[in-house]
């Protein structure tokens, strides 16, 4: 049975308290609020890493770090199946990828240098900006008798689209935020302000379809 085919409620339920789970799938959605090249380490540089160091901590076990060191820099050849492992990769995979990172970067800051968003104009960006991670999509939890607009947004995407299904509701909402940050018209944001447009636009979009009881996430999946 589809949520759009269930009463609407007259009354709004008060949020469930959000669980681990559901803070790190928040906290990983917003990831799509950093640039393309930080968002790769974040999907692949960290997986990546993992790999190539548990296979240098297992060839090492069996031949030695020093060897496996100079195997992997392509000073000795490999002497045994672990260190060939090591030895393509740091033949193949290490250069490639550092050789894809930094040519994209000088080439991101080739194009940028004449570039600058409107949002960017006047103000001076600290180290500490450039490092600071984004905050977390909003958790619809936090708008629960709140501000009248806060409190009327949930009312409408809650009550109204999801049935006073708060887990659903949080999960499209987090969908609506991430994918909007995805647009190119947000690429060239800085992280806390990509996240906070990309929730301004979701708002808006977000209240005009719940006052009619839609969501474009559940006619999307048709749930």
């Amino acid at each position: 049975m589809s949520i759009s085919s269930l009463p609407v409620p007259f009354h709004l339920d008060p949020p469930p308290p959000e669980s681990f789970r559901k803070r790190l799938r928040r906290m990983l959605r917003s990831r799509k609020a950093l640039s393309g090249v930080t968002q790769w380490f974040v999907d692949w540089g960290l997986p990546l890493a993992v790999v190539v160091g548990g296979l240098y901590f297992l060839a090492a076990r069996g031949e030695g770090y020093k060897d496996v060191y100079k195997t992997f820099t392509l000073i000795d050849p490999p002497s045994g199946l672990p260190s060939w492992g090591a030895s393509l990769i740091g033949w193949l995979l290490v250069p490639a990828i550092i050789g894809g990172v930094a040519g994209h970067v000088i080439a991101t800051r080739i194009r940028s240098v004449k570039q600058l968003t409107t949002s960017g104009l006047f103000r001076r960006r600290k180290l500490g900006d450039r490092l600071r991670p984004p905050s977390r999509i909003a958790y619809l939890g936090d708008y629960f008798n709140k501000s009248p607009e806060a409190h009327a947004l949930v009312d409408n995407f809650v009550r109204r689209a999801h049935r006073n299904h708060w887990l659903l509701a949080q999960d499209h909402w987090e969908v609506l935020v991430r994918d909007t940050m995805c647009t190119a018209e947000y690429a060239e944001l800085g992280r806390a302000e990509c996240l906070r447009q990309a929730q301004d636009l979701t708002s808006i979009h977000v209240r005009t379809a719940a006052t009619a009881g839609q969501c474009v996430v559940c006619a999307a999946r048709q749930i």
